[in-house]
């Protein structure tokens, strides 16, 4: 067995990094597909894992993905219940980016023969989204006749 590196190259983390958005004057879409998330259960301690999709409209400020991975880890041996955790995690984004918007749907893999699926979701105060543009629908085209 190894030693442990002094200073190993990520560790868990709370902490989440932002910086500027590039595009502030735009409403753009960022998703995040987190489908390795774990924590456990605080009644048991058996493990919960889950696959978690962030989508947000950031308003002056982004999450940096590094950041939010060493975040997301930071569950790993945390007891949660499913609801709080998601919960947890969209308070923890909205402190640290203030964005326009942001879903976040947690997709709990199954648990005693039940899938939880969780979904919550912020919006700032004032910000109202563009309608949406509707394109006509073509049907796929290969090249051959």
């Amino acid at each position: 067995m190894r030693e442990a590196p002094a200073k190993p190259p990520s560790m868990p983390s709370k902490q989440l990094d932002v910086f500027p958005n590039p595009s502030p004057k735009r409403d753009y879409a960022i998703q995040f597909q987190v489908p390795e998330f774990t924590c456990h259960c605080p009644l048991t301690g058996q493990p919960d894992f889950a696959h978690f999709t962030i989508d947000m409209i950031a308003d002056k400020l982004c999450v940096e993905l590094k950041s939010l991975k060493m975040y997301m880890w930071s569950y790993r041996n945390e007891g949660a219940f499913h609801e709080k955790v998601t919960n947890d995690i969209l308070d923890d984004i909205v402190k640290a980016t203030d964005p326009r918007f942001i879903r976040i749907t947690a997709k709990w893999y199954v648990r005693g023969g039940i899938y939880t699926n969780v979904v919550a979701e912020h919006r700032k105060k004032g910000w109202k989204p563009l309608p949406v543009v509707q394109m006509p629908a073509h049907g796929a085209q290969t090249g051959l006749l």
